[in-house]
């Protein structure tokens, strides 16, 4: 693993969803699954999208937490909310009144699914970091440290001159090397 880089533990860019900028929701998922589907050699699966301008460069990503959180927006408790805020009820009564909102409006119905699919992906997506980004020669060390000082569940691999993405390197992949070199190592559960 001393040797190892981010292009060994990379998937190539070509391999990921992509969408761009303009795309639906769900238009954005059904990718997400064209690109699982392709990709079924490995047993984990892709969960984020790629979002690309009309440069073909990529300016954000959408994983599954965002669209569920896009899916679940449909129902906006805001209004309700900033009323108990006016008439000064305390933090803890609000959050609790929040979260009853919540639970009580049915998330998964047609007319929510409906309105959410149509969303643009740029109105939900997860703009990019400068932390999210390594270079294809990066170390195994380095990586370790931006997943973990960023608390990022994938970088973005740049090759060439730093500008062009040529891979998305994942948690997992990077986990999973991880846990193989313990295992070469000799490293056993304790019993």
């Amino acid at each position: 693993m001393e040797n190892m880089s981010a292009k060994d533990l990379m998937v190539p860019i070509s391999e990921y969803a992509m969408v761009r900028i303009g795309t639906t929701l769900l238009d954005a998922i059904f990718e997400l699954e064209k690109a699982q589907e392709a990709f079924s050699s490995n047993k984990y699966q892709h969960r984020a999208i790629l979002v690309m301008d009309d440069n073909d460069l990529v300016v954000g990503k959408i994983g599954q937490l965002r669209i569920l959180k896009a899916i679940e927006s449909y129902h906006d408790v805001n209004e309700d909310i900033q009323n108990l805020q006016t008439l000064r009820f305390s933090d803890e009564y609000i959050a609790n009144r929040r979260e009853h909102l919540r639970t009580m409006l049915p998330v998964l119905t047609r007319e929510s699914l409906e309105a959410a699919s149509q969303k643009k992906v740029e109105d939900f997506m997860q703009k990019l970091t400068p932390g999210e980004f390594v270079s294809e020669g990066s170390s195994v060390d380095v990586i370790i440290h931006r997943l973990v000082s960023g608390a990022h569940l994938s970088l973005l691999v740049t090759g060439g001159e730093g500008k062009e993405i040529v891979g998305v390197l994942r948690i997992a992949d990077v986990f999973a090397a991880a846990f193989h070199k313990m295992k070469e190592l000799g490293l056993t559960p304790q019993e």
